[in-house]
Protein backbone atom coordinates (compact mmCIF):
# COMPACT_ATOMS: atom_id res chain seq x y z
CA UNK A 1 0.00 0.00 0.00
CA UNK A 2 2.66 2.22 0.88
CA UNK A 3 4.33 1.72 -2.27
CA UNK A 4 1.16 2.46 -4.59
CA UNK A 5 0.94 6.07 -2.66
CA UNK A 6 3.91 6.36 -3.37
CA UNK A 7 4.43 5.81 -6.40
CA UNK A 8 1.35 7.87 -7.32
CA UNK A 9 3.02 11.13 -5.63
CA UNK A 10 6.18 10.53 -7.43
CA UNK A 11 3.90 10.10 -11.10
CA UNK A 12 1.88 13.56 -9.83
CA UNK A 13 4.82 14.97 -9.24
CA UNK A 14 6.42 14.40 -12.20
CA UNK A 15 3.67 15.36 -14.39
CA UNK A 16 3.27 18.72 -12.73
CA UNK A 17 7.45 19.23 -13.08
CA UNK A 18 6.95 18.55 -16.99
CA UNK A 19 3.95 20.90 -17.27
CA UNK A 20 5.25 23.95 -15.84
CA UNK A 21 8.63 23.78 -17.87
CA UNK A 22 6.29 22.86 -21.22
CA UNK A 23 4.71 26.43 -19.35
CA UNK A 24 7.66 28.60 -18.74
CA UNK A 25 9.09 27.51 -21.78
CA UNK A 26 5.99 28.73 -23.83
CA UNK A 27 6.54 32.03 -21.82
CA UNK A 28 9.71 32.63 -22.73
CA UNK A 29 9.25 31.95 -26.43
CA UNK A 30 6.03 34.73 -25.87
CA UNK A 31 8.78 37.14 -24.79
CA UNK A 32 11.33 37.12 -27.00
CA UNK A 33 8.83 37.38 -29.78
CA UNK A 34 7.57 40.82 -27.54
CA UNK A 35 10.91 41.55 -27.33
CA UNK A 36 11.65 41.14 -31.07
CA UNK A 37 8.80 43.25 -31.89
CA UNK A 38 10.03 46.55 -29.94
CA UNK A 39 13.72 46.17 -31.34
CA UNK A 40 12.20 46.23 -34.07
CA UNK A 41 9.71 49.51 -34.06
CA UNK A 42 13.56 51.32 -32.54
CA UNK A 43 15.39 50.44 -35.10
CA UNK A 44 11.97 52.03 -37.85
CA UNK A 45 12.28 55.50 -35.41
CA UNK A 46 15.84 55.31 -35.05
CA UNK A 47 15.53 58.32 -37.91
CA UNK A 48 13.12 60.38 -37.58
CA UNK A 49 10.04 61.32 -38.24
CA UNK A 50 9.12 58.30 -36.21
Amino acid sequence: MKRTILSLLLAMFATATLAGCNTVAGAGKDMQKAGEKVQDKAEDCKDPPC
